[in-house]
């Protein structure tokens, strides 16, 4: 019986644990941080791009893009350029081949890049499904990069004390909405 437990733990190990770990290794990518994959529900994304009020011409980046699905249905319902980035290398793949299924592939971009470290000064409409810390630490980057009027909806989480211009709740969710303001003149 001695035998058999060590045997046992091995491959619990080889089939539970190590597949978690290598997850969290790829989301860690993020200053340490674990990251979760939870999909925006579909109403829920299309509420977002409601609230943005995307329009022909706007240009959505997507941080924290996961399966794709918030660049995909801007591009498909929308004709917008979009790009989603994301630090998972299966979710971008899934990503790419969901585009293609969609057949939004040439209006949609998907970047496996690290978001703090990514170039999105070109958006009109930034989305964000992110824990709220992530928010936190991404907004410094939103104001100093994005032009003034660039539109901001994060689904679930909010901007600290950088209060909604609007607020949707639907199901049991949020979605809260924010304008990039002009500087202040001195």
């Amino acid at each position: 019986m001695k035998k058999f437990v060590p045997s046992v733990l091995f491959a619990f190990t080889l089939v539970f644990v190590q597949p978690v770990l290598q997850h969290l290794t790829l989301a860690q990518a993020q200053e340490g941080k674990i990251v979760p994959y939870v999909p925006t529900p579909q109403e829920i994304v299309e509420d977002m791009l409601r609230l943005a009020n995307v329009r022909k011409g706007d240009v959505l980046y997507d941080l924290g893009s996961g399966d794709g699905r918030i660049a995909i249905t801007a591009a498909k319902n929308y004709g917008i350029r979009a790009v989603g980035i994301d630090i998972d290398p299966d979710r971008i793949a899934e990503a790419r081949q969901n585009a293609k299924k969609a057949g939004v592939a040439a209006l949609v971009e998907f970047r496996l890049e690290d978001l703090f470290l990514s170039d999105f000064r070109e958006a009109t409409v930034v989305t964000l499904y992110l824990l709220p810390e992530l928010n936190l630490k991404l907004r410094p980057r939103l104001f100093a990069e994005l032009k003034p009027g660039t539109r901001i909806v994060s689904h679930q989480f909010d901007m600290g004390d950088w209060r909604p211009e609007k607020k949707l709740e639907s199901n049991g969710r949020v979605v809260y909405f924010w304008t990039i303001p002009s500087p202040r003149r001195k």
